[in-house]
């Protein structure tokens, strides 16, 4: 049974794509069809159901793809216990991330990655949208919502520590909240999707429903809207902290945490045979962030000062 066929065949189970597995390994579509045509024809049964669209496992693929997992993890295990192979990433790493926290905490980052790993390349697609994985052929997917795919592994990059602000502008114009109730006598900015805000309260946990002149789905538009004075708002320290730093938003109901507590999450759909390239870039990104991210240190240095 050869190992490059094995390979090919896990990619496949993880991207649904002949081509783009392929690709991910410097094999043309003409020699990857060989490829799994051979290890068909090796094993005697179908292992994959193409169409024109893209290819799932048949029963006996999806009973074989564990134990090729193992095949090929094993080989990797025996390599290198005597200093053999290559771990080296290489291909392209397929990654979905939410629009406003790639722009702000990836993107800047990836030069300095791509340094270290000069053979891999991303392919990074930008969505605030909760995109299927498996349908979309990706490796990993950064997510700051909850994880209800029972079907993914979950490694935690970084608190997500959401407050409630508004600008001095608008403060100064309409007064504060001094407690979660108060916002139904003001003017809020919402996220798409979240009805009501949630308050750990010395009462207890208050939800508090809210209105006001804007709904957006975009955290830099929230953010971006409540600088400019239209109301207060909910938003990520991550994608808050710059402004709050200059002074153009301020915190306010500070003795009412939020609920519930949040992270940021990178995800992917299997722990079995975690690629090389997979590997480098969550371990990249988890101690970049690390315990206290950057942007927390940043607002807890100005505070300080």
């Amino acid at each position: 049974m050869n190992v490059d066929h094995l390979t090919l065949f896990v990619r496949i189970a993880a991207t649904h794509n002949i081509s783009m597995a392929g690709k991910d390994l410097n094999l043309s579509p003409a020699v990857s069809s060989a490829y799994i045509n051979k290890l068909e024809d090796s094993l005697g049964v179908k292992l994959i159901h193409r169409t024109t669209r893209k290819v799932s496992l048949t029963e006996e693929g999806r009973s074989f793809l564990p134990h090729a997992e193992d095949v090929l993890n094993s080989i990797d295990t025996a390599r290198a216990s005597v200093g053999a192979g290559t771990v080296t990433p290489q291909g392209t790493l397929r990654l979905t991330a939410p629009a406003s926290f790639a722009r702000m905490h990836i993107i800047p980052a990836l030069k300095a990655f791509s340094e270290v790993y000069p053979e891999l390349k991303i392919d990074m697609r930008m969505s605030d949208s909760i995109v299927d994985m498996v349908e979309g052929g990706f490796d990993v997917a950064i997510r700051n919502a909850s994880l209800n795919d029972s079907t993914l592994v979950a490694r935690k990059l970084a608190a997500d520590k959401r407050i409630v602000c508004a600008s001095p502008e608008y403060l100064e114009q309409f007064g504060e909240p001094k407690k979660p109730q108060d916002l139904v006598n003001h003017q809020c900015i919402n996220l798409v999707g979240l009805e009501h805000w949630v308050f750990d309260t010395p009462e207890g946990e208050k939800k508090i429903r809210i209105q006001g002149p804007l709904r957006a789905d975009n955290g830099d538009s929230i953010r971006d809207a409540c600088i400019a004075g239209m109301g207060i708002t909910i938003s990520s320290t991550w994608c808050a902290y710059q402004a709050l730093q200059e002074g153009r938003l301020v915190q306010v109901l500070e003795e009412y945490p939020l609920l519930p507590e949040t992270n940021i999450w990178a995800v992917y759909p299997s722990s079995r045979l975690l690629a090389p390239k997979v590997r480098v870039f969550i371990d990249y990104f988890a101690k970049r962030f690390g315990d206290v991210p950057y942007w927390e240190k940043e607002l807890n240095n100005k505070q300080r000062n």
